[in-house]
């Protein structure tokens, strides 16, 4: 999918599909969405650019990410997506800018490439400019990596508070480990979120890098506070994710020891149980046997006197356990 946008009288015009080589030209930022051979032709002739293929988005050394042609830039990174609906994942996304036209090839929608089509619409100021457009676009993406950041910070807050108040609580055991197993779901997802989240800052932090060295020829001097206002964004935003991944794994630690103390207590009541029925299986054993000779089988006190030896003996075990403090 084509989508174009130009700035005309002071309005934003957005189409989709393949226009003219003439609009093409004249539009200040081309969205490529899952792009066809055919649209990738369109747009390559229209600039007389190459459009990086999904196979060389995948290439993870910085040589191939980040690099210029002439006048032109191509700057790829891995940004997150799809958090709100569960199904989230990093996807490879490129910014090619050129000094009329910004260029984005992308496989997936991050929340903030929607949003910020919106706000264009309502702000036609921000695509005055490629370079103006891709730094606003990079605002966006900050600001929503904030938001989700936040919000998984709060979830993590829940489920570790859930997870200890049902720890300490009296509670059935079914109910707890129910609970215990909520909380062990979202902190890993909190763990998966916050890690790609980081992955999502590093590449900005070398698109920023890059775009800083380069900012004399590439960025508008009226866009060029921006990239600085961008990188203090980013770096505060690495440190916090930093933070919640470490607490995220302090607090999955702290569960799944909780999830171990709750299974020990298990093993350690079927231990006892079965220590203490060990001595009465023995007697029982014993007066099971088919010996001829075996003078209390024919005493009147033989029967009550094994019963109470085998209650004596299971007893012995309990109160031993219960005095060394380990029931």
């Amino acid at each position: 999918m084509l989508t174009t946008y130009t700035l005309a009288e002071g309005r934003v015009l957005s189409q989709d599909g393949l226009l003219p080589p003439e609009s093409l030209r004249q539009a200040v930022w081309i969205d490529l969405l899952n792009p066809t051979p055919e649209e990738e032709r369109a747009v390559q002739g229209a600039l007389r650019l190459e459009v990086p293929t999904r196979e060389e988005m995948q290439e993870i050394e910085s040589s191939s990410r980040l690099y210029r042609e002439d006048d032109v830039l191509f700057l790829t990174a891995n940004f997150l997506y799809g958090v709100e609906g569960g199904e989230y994942g990093s996807t490879a996304i490129t910014f090619v800018l050129a000094s009329q036209s910004l260029v984005t090839v992308r496989y997936q929608t991050p929340r903030a490439f929607a949003v910020f089509a919106l706000r264009c619409q309502k702000n036609p100021g921000l695509v005055a400019s490629p370079d103006g457009v891709m730094l606003h676009l990079f605002e966006q993406i900050v600001d929503r990596l904030a938001d989700i950041l936040e919000r998984v910070g709060s979830d993590m807050d829940r489920a570790s508070s859930a997870a200890f108040r049902s720890a300490r609580s009296s509670i059935k055991a079914n109910k707890r480990d129910a609970d215990l197993r909520e909380a062990l779901i979202t902190l890993g997802q909190v763990g998966e979120v916050t890690t790609r989240a980081s992955e999502t800052l590093l590449g900005l932090t070398r698109i920023l890098t890059f775009v800083g060295a380069e900012k004399a020829t590439a960025v508008r001097k009226e866009n060029q506070a921006l990239i600085k206002t961008l990188v203090r964004d980013v770096r505060s935003l690495v440190d916090h994710a930093g933070f919640l991944n470490n607490k995220a794994n302090f607090l999955l630690d702290a569960v799944l020891g909780i999830l171990n103390v709750e299974q020990n207590n298990i093993i350690k009541t079927f231990t006892v149980a079965s220590v203490a029925l060990m001595p009465p299986t023995l007697i029982a054993s014993i007066y099971g046997m088919n010996f001829e000779y075996m003078p209390e089988l024919k005493q009147g006190w033989g029967y009550p006197a094994a019963l109470a030896l085998m209650v004596v003996s299971a007893l012995l075990p309990i109160l031993y356990f219960r005095r060394k403090g380990w029931l």
